[in-house]
């Protein structure tokens, strides 16, 4: 084979260069436009997102405000909330054990921590390192027991106690709990607690100085978002942000795109720093292996758009199928603030992108319009509008349904009892204490984490709770009565509690 002139060979590099800068300069011009347009529909109130194509960040860029009662700018170095995309760090943090030979995918998780036990004496005797982070443990969501902001060793003894809502490793539900276990996991195996492990151990040798584990350490920086809720009537307000001691490994990284381009850019690039490779290549390649098969009911409803024939979960990566890639994803989201990291790694394609109001699926709409115009140049689809309608006519059906239940309600009934009869102390077995008071003329429900409820009268012995936060929304609170006629619990979200003797 005859070998090109240099100066041929390099005028072709330099055309090329050049070529493929033009088509970023087009991509970049076009995302950068349908970004504000999208906000507006969207009503975001900020966001901030990053893209990296062919080992380069190609596009990085705030918008709007990081709270729209200051007014103050949501910039590239704005923290804010990864929320759930911290499951694949933390899966990144294992695989740096197994490559250590610290602990393998397939060790027992109960020789390694016995302080964890499964509800299903099998499933606690057969559970590995990898099925922490796979989400088909049996076990069903169980938030709760983190939105109550129990301590950790409260979580790990409550599980023992969950029954399982399908058989060991045969269906998908997605949950938390897992992953904060395979924090303490990473504590017992390496020593060092999940914080400052990841701190050390993978944020720090990825220059991602403006990183935290968590909430509480990312406070030496005075430049966060605030969090925001749209209601119903398309107002949008500032709401607190509720910390979690206990969420960690499962949400609790806080970042900007700034260095989320960085951790982006390093798994595009298989986990090399300085091209020296921080995970093996096999682990690295297990990460993204598909482990579960994600249920219909458990994926986004953007695979209505998408037409993904497959959808799978790796470790701490959702997966599906999108224009002939294989496409792997994670959103993030916690009251007030979302999330959203994309990958093609065959591409060399990664986007990630942060927005402060609560389950603004303008991040879906953005991840999907990235990878047209940065990976396939097709700028025809308004993944926008469509996804937007989309989401109306959930929210739409939603309502209908929620219609329905109100014209199901019996008028004109009384609860059973005098209020005060309701009032009292109540327990369940995995969630704690709660109370019921009695003020003034109505009741008041009472869980831990100051979550408080305020009930009217819906029908019978159903009360109407709408919580204190009221972002919450709303819920039924139904008491039982037992043969004596005295009330003997209640019903809330599925979950019975009993009530205590006086």
């Amino acid at each position: 084979m005859r070998k090109l002139p240099l100066l041929v060979l390099l005028t072709f590099v330099l055309v090329n260069a050049f070529a493929q800068n033009t088509s970023y300069q087009k991509a970049v011009k076009s995302f950068d436009a349908y970004v504000q347009n999208a906000m507006q529909l969207w009503k975001a109130p900020g966001l901030s997102v990053v893209v990296v194509k062919d080992n380069k960040v190609v596009f990085n860029k705030g918008y709007g405000m990081k709270d729209i009662t200051t007014k103050a700018p949501f910039e590239t170095s704005t923290l804010s909330i990864c929320a759930s995309t911290t499951k694949a760090m933390t899966a990144v943090c294992m695989g740096m054990l197994v490559d250590a030979g610290k602990v393998n995918w397939t060790d027992k998780v109960s020789d390694i921590y016995p302080e964890l036990k499964l509800y299903d004496n099998y499933a606690s005797s057969e559970l590995t390192v990898k099925d922490l982070f796979t989400h088909n443990a049996g076990l069903g969501n169980a938030d709760l027991l983190w939105v109550f902001d129990y301590g950790m060793d409260t979580i790990i003894h409550q599980i023992r106690y969950l029954k399982p809502a399908y058989s060991f490793r045969s269906s998908f539900i997605y949950q938390n709990l897992m992953y904060m276990v395979a924090g303490e996991v990473i504590h017992k195996i390496s020593g060092i607690p999940w914080d400052r492990f990841i701190k050390d151990s993978l944020f720090a040798k990825l220059g991602m100085n403006n990183t935290f584990p968590n909430y509480r350490q990312s406070l030496v920086s005075n430049n966060h978002i605030t969090p925001h809720y749209m209601y119903e009537d398309s107002v949008v307000e500032t709401i607190p942000f509720i910390d979690s001691k206990t969420i960690d490994a499962a949400g609790g990284v806080w970042s900007c795109t700034d260095d989320m381009g960085k951790w982006i850019g390093f798994m595009l690039d298989s986990t090399k720093i300085n091209g020296k490779r921080l995970l093996k290549q096999e682990t690295y390649l297990e990460l993204f292996k598909p482990q579960s098969i994600v249920t219909e009911d458990e994926f986004y409803p953007t695979k209505q758009l998408t037409h993904s024939h497959w959808t799978t979960y790796g470790l701490g990566w959702f997966q599906e199928d999108y224009r002939g890639r294989m496409v792997q994803f994670h959103t993030g989201s916690l009251d007030g603030a979302v999330a959203i990291a994309g990958l093609i790694p065959d591409e060399h394609f990664g986007v990630y992108m942060f927005a402060n109001m609560d389950h603004t699926e303008i991040r879906h709409a953005l991840l999907y319009k990235a990878m047209d115009l940065f990976v396939f140049n097709d700028d025809r689809t308004n993944w926008s509008k469509d996804l937007y309608q989309l989401y109306t006519k959930r929210f739409a059906a939603y309502k209908a349904e929620e219609a329905k239940t109100d014209s199901a309600r019996v008028l004109h009934t009384k609860p059973s009892l005098e209020l005060k009869n309701y009032a009292g102390n109540y327990h369940n077995e995995i969630y704690g204490d709660a109370g019921i008071a009695l003020q003034g003329d109505s009741l008041v429900a009472t869980f831990p984490n100051n979550i408080n409820i305020d009930l009217s009268h819906w029908n019978y012995d159903t009360f109407l709770g709408r919580f204190e936060h009221k972002w919450y929304g709303k819920a039924f609170l139904r008491f039982n009565l037992n043969e004596k006629g005295n009330v003997s619990g209640f019903n809330f979200f599925g979950v019975e509690y009993n009530k205590e003797e006086e």
